[in-house]
C-alpha cells in the first residue's frame, strides 16, 4: 500500500523480487504486475517458478538463489516455505524455538550474485523499486548488487526483530546508507530505503 502511493502517478514500471516465494501469497510485487507492471522475480526454491510463470506470464522468472560468491549453497527447506533459506544461523534458531516451525530437508542450490542475474536479465529496465526477503539473507544479497550500475529507486528489506529506536545500528542499514541511500519507511520488519543520488530522482 506504501509502495502504490509513492508510484500513484506511474501507470508501468518495473520491479526486482529477491526471495519471491510466490505469485501472490506474502507478495510485495503481485499488486504492481495486476497493475499492468512487469519484473524478475527470483526464488531458490527448486520448482516454485513453475507457478510463477503460470501466474505471471509477464514477468521474467528465475529459479536460482542469490549469494555474495557464486556457486552452491545448502539451502534448509522448511515445512513452511516462507521460511525457506541460506541461514544456516536463522534457521537452527527456528528449529529450537517452541514452534511448529521445522527443518524438513537440506539440499545444495546454485547461487549467483545479484550483479550477475541484473547483467543477464535486466535488459536495459530501470529497478523502480527491489524487494528483497531472503530469511536472514537480505545483507549479502544486498552485497552482491554492484550499486554504481545497479540502483533501484526504491528497495525493500527485511530486518527480523529491528525496531525504531536503533535501527540506525542495523549493518544492512548502515551499508545501504553507504550505498547513498536513506532510510524511508519501517513496516513490522520490512525497511524500506529510497535513492538519494541525482539518478533517483528518475523514479518519481
Amino acid at each position: 500500500m506504501l509502495l502504490r502511493r509513492v508510484f500513484q502517478n506511474k501507470p508501468k514500471g518495473f520491479y526486482v523480487d529477491i526471495g519471491a516465494h510466490h505469485p501472490k501469497r506474502f507478495s510485495n510485487t503481485y499488486l504492481f504486475y495486476r497493475m499492468g507492471w512487469t519484473g524478475i522475480n527470483v526464488d531458490a526454491m527448486p520448482g516454485s517458478m513453475k507457478n510463477f510463470k503460470r501466474k505471471r506470464p509477464r514477468d521474467i522468472n528465475i529459479e536460482r538463489g542469490v549469494a555474495i560468491v557464486p556457486g552452491s549453497l545448502d539451502y534448509y527447506i522448511f515445512n513452511e516455505p516462507a521460511l525457506n533459506g541460506f541461514s544456516v544461523e536463522l534457521s537452527r534458531e527456528r528449529e529450537v524455538a517452541k514452534s511448529n516451525y521445522c527443518v524438513k530437508n537440506v539440499i545444495k542450490v546454485d547461487v549467483s550474485t545479484l550483479e550477475e542475474i541484473l547483467d543477464e536479465y535486466l535488459g536495459g529496465n530501470e529497478i523502480d523499486f527491489m524487494n528483497v526477503d531472503v530469511e536472514g539473507f537480505d545483507l549479502d544479497v544486498l552485497k552482491s548488487n554492484n550499486w554504481i550500475k545497479y540502483r533501484p529507486g526504491y528497495v525493500l528489506a527485511e530486518i527480523l526483530g529491528s525496531s525504531l529506536h536503533d535501527i540506525d545500528k542495523e549493518p544492512l542499514v548502515r551499508f545501504m546508507c553507504d550505498q547513498g541511500y536513506e532510510l524511508f519507511a519501517k513496516q513490522v520488519n520490512t525497511v524500506i530505503f529510497k535513492d538519494m543520488s541525482p539518478e533517483g530522482s528518475r523514479h518519481q
